[in-house]
């Protein structure tokens, strides 16, 4: 194996972190980034522009449904993960706008056999993260199974075993508060698709320890007249009121709800406090209010870009008698709308630029925690090789009936990172000489999804430009083969241009890359954006599966890269 090189990056001191600490203290609790020398700056989106101000989308990657908390000078972010595992990604940040991925709260999605399938759009929707007596708790609503909370004392590692509070169908998006006189409640949207009825939202008394609902709860707001497909609520007090954030219209058309009220179960008060307004940014609603040490006020919220899922953008908010008004209001009539520069948070120091991760060189024994499998994981899917500094993907038997790869779970993937970006690979494929048709490639997976990839035949390795349209809809792979491979190994890139437009091409020397003649326009999942990763399949029962050795994945900028075009 040749020696890696490293990508251009930006060494950075690690954050070093206080342990010990209370909740009314306000210190810091976290143990981010204390082993780490350096941290790898992103080559295609960093939020922050180096001169005191932000750009939006802070994340310019599929953070859905992001909800923070602050403990002491450290903010944490979390997010829906659906049927995606690793779940529950846990972000890190010193500053509101430098984030990094620290770990993960959910190991495997429950239940354990339901969830080894690929269950598209199902699973962990619109978590709340937050802090109380010394421990970091997040709920969330899976729509088939009910409500569950799973907690820790340090967001960066080991978090406890998920807890169903409630169970249910339809029971989504639940946000909980712990009130002055210690009691607990906890408040909740539905789904139509389980539940028959949407656009209300439920507030329902809890044990102190959070881990049962008391009661079946009352309804505290009806969306149906002015407010449709409410949803998404964030729980809050301030000032005597009781605020329930809510976004409502839709993910794609709708606008940020505030309600509030003196009495927890209501009546509540309503106001529009944020909507697109003049601006570009569609849909700017469900996130989360946090405020400063210093008392300054901000508003995280998503966008949804479609094939880019729903990236996060950071707002500036005040009060204005007891109501907030989130982003900048020109009007001064008390609804903001979205900026998309702005001066950074005060947080009483400038602290180093920091993105989650995206390119893996794959040097150390575990994988970069920006990847996530499609289902619950096998421990023979992958092999990290440190010795090498390689990840050995073994092929596994597609799934009995499956169409296409919609159905397969050992797919390894990750968020598109930006706008515009390239992936690159470098593999060697070792199938088992007794099999054919085992495979391997580098894939932009969505409802429709491409990938260039090798396939094993009696008499060698063949290169292979694969697409489906509708792969939700069971719809068979389009396959070109595009010749056979010289030897074992093979570059493997795609570049992501605006509007989602993806162009894979391939080299034998990782330096001429040959095109496809062919433009795939990436399309989004089931209630996320397409995701761009590895996989490696057999379609045959065997007792030792072939393997693919990656050597690294890098995300770098779209640039022409001596590009030929494949005949």
């Amino acid at each position: 194996m040749t020696i890696k090189y490293k990508i251009a990056s930006v060494a950075l001191t690690a954050l070093t972190c206080c342990m010990s600490v209370s909740c009314a203290s306000q210190q810091s609790i976290a143990t981010v980034a204390t082993t780490q020398a350096t941290v790898q700056v992103s080559q295609v989106w960093v939020a922050d522009k180096g001169d005191g101000t932000y750009q939006n989308p802070i994340l310019h990657a599929d953070y859905s449904d992001p909800d923070v908390c602050r403990v002491g000078d450290d903010y944490y972010m979390t997010s829906s993960s659906f049927n995606a595992i690793p779940g529950l990604q846990i972000l890190h940040s010193k500053d509101m706008v430098n984030w990094k991925i620290v770990g993960y709260a959910l190991t495997r999605n429950k239940p354990l056999e339901h969830f080894a399938k690929p269950q598209h759009g199902n699973g962990v929707w619109a978590p709340a993260i937050r802090h109380h007596n010394g421990e970091f708790y997040i709920y969330w609503g899976d729509p088939d199974f009910g409500i569950y909370m799973v907690k820790t004392k340090d967001p960066a590692g080991d978090w406890e075993e998920p807890v169903l509070v409630k169970e249910g169908k339809g029971l989504i998006d639940p946000c909980p508060l712990w009130d002055e006189d210690g009691k607990a409640y906890l408040v909740h949207g539905w789904a139509g698709s389980r539940a028959g009825i949407k656009s209300i939202l439920t507030v329902s008394k809890m044990s102190p320890d959070g881990t049962i609902l008391l009661n079946e709860g009352v309804i505290v707001f009806d969306g149906h007249d002015n407010h449709p497909t409410v949803e998404g609520p964030k729980f809050y007090k301030r000032n005597g009121y009781y605020y329930i954030f809510a976004p409502a219209g839709g993910v794609a058309t709708g606008w940020q709800l505030v309600l509030r009220s003196k009495n927890i179960l209501g009546p509540y008060e309503e106001k529009i406090v944020m909507d697109q307004g003049s601006t570009s940014i569609n849909g700017p609603h469900q996130g989360a209010w946090v405020t400063t040490p210093a008392g300054e006020d901000w508003f995280f919220h998503f966008q949804d870009v479609e094939a880019y899922g729903r990236i996060v953008h950071l707002q500036p908010m005040k009060w204005v008698n007891d109501w907030p008004v989130i982003g900048e209001d020109n009007d001064s009539d008390g609804k903001g709308e979205p900026v998309m520069v702005h001066r950074k948070p005060n947080v009483g120091k400038v602290y180093p630029i920091a993105t989650p991760q995206d390119s893996d060189e794959f040097d150390g024994n575990q994988l970069g925690l920006q990847w996530q499998w499609h289902a619950n994981p096998k421990s023979t899917w992958a092999f990290l090789n440190p010795t090498k500094g390689q990840l050995r993907l073994f092929t596994d038997q597609m799934p009995e009936g499956a169409k296409n790869i919609w159905d397969v779970p050992n797919l390894l993937l990750q968020k598109f990172p930006a706008e515009e970006f390239t992936v690159t690979t470098k593999l060697k494929f070792t199938p088992n000489p007794k099999l054919q048709n085992e495979r391997t490639g580098l894939l932009v997976m969505g409802e429709d999804y491409a990938y260039i990839g090798l396939v094993s035949k009696s008499d060698g390795l063949y290169l292979t430009y694969n697409t489906v349209t509708a792969a939700h809809k069971g719809s068979p792979e389009k396959e070109e083969l595009l010749g056979k491979l010289n030897s074992t190994e093979v570059y493997f890139r795609v570049q992501v241009s605006k509007g989602g437009k993806c162009q894979f091409s391939y080299s034998e020397d990782g330096t001429a890359f040959k095109s496809i003649n062919y433009t795939f326009t990436a399309q989004p999942g089931r209630w996320i954006g397409a995701k761009v990763g590895l996989f490696a399949t057999r379609q045959d029962k065997i007792n030792d599966s072939g393997f693919a050795d990656f050597d690294w994945f890098r995300v770098t900028p779209v640039t022409s890269n001596n590009y030929q075009t494949q005949k």
